[in-house]
């Protein structure tokens, strides 16, 4: 009997101590002031996502938009144009065309094009509630984790290009390592949405 106590009192515990390590393991929910920065932090990450250097390559449409007044793309090219066998890099080399001695010509950075048509990753148009709620599902960005955004923005050589697009095109509102600091603010937050 004495023996049979002392399973059963070991059993429990252990019991309590699973129960404590799940508990001290178990995602914490943001307090209210880590709730309000990272909305707040989304509210400058979505500013430069629709600046034209990020918004021109996710538009609404099909067509890619052009120039600071994001204008849709020259020659109708669009996805349709890509499906036909006229990918984006035809015009678009790895590097600007200034760096290769045509000044005025297409921008270029490595792997140039639009996001797959399935997961277009729509900026354009967007309040900064639905492309917060748009970011964080991956049937829409891309099958991505919130990790895997941040690591896309902090490192992708094309997403780079929009803080480094030669010629008298404008940057976006925030530097990169800003934009980047603004993310993981956001995503500290369990990627809390502006209103």
């Amino acid at each position: 009997m004495k023996s049979l106590k002392a399973v059963l009192l070991a059993i429990g515990a252990l019991a309590m101590i699973a129960i404590v390590a799940i508990a001290q393991a178990a995602p914490q929910k943001p307090d209210a002031a880590k709730l309000e920065a990272g909305k707040k932090a989304f509210l400058d990450v979505a500013k430069v996502l629709q600046s034209p250097r990020c918004m021109n390559c996710h538009p609404a449409g099909d067509a890619p938009l052009q120039t600071d007044a994001s204008r849709p793309h020259a020659q109708n090219i669009s996805r349709k144009s890509v499906a036909l066998g006229l990918a984006c890099t035809t015009c678009h080399q790895t590097r600007n065309s200034e760096a290769l001695g045509i000044a005025g010509g297409p921008p270029g950075a490595p792997k140039w094009g639009l996001p797959p048509a399935e997961t277009p990753m729509v900026f354009q148009g967007r309040t900064p509630a639905a492309l917060c709620k748009q970011l964080q599902d991956p049937e829409q960005n891309g099958h991505r984790t919130m990790a895997q955004l941040l690591d896309h923005v902090a490192h992708d050589p094309l997403v780079g290009w929009g803080w480094n697009p030669g010629g008298k095109r404008t940057v976006p509102p925030l530097t990169r390592e800003k934009t980047v600091a603004a993310m993981q603010t956001w995503i500290d937050s369990g990627g809390a949405c502006p209103e």
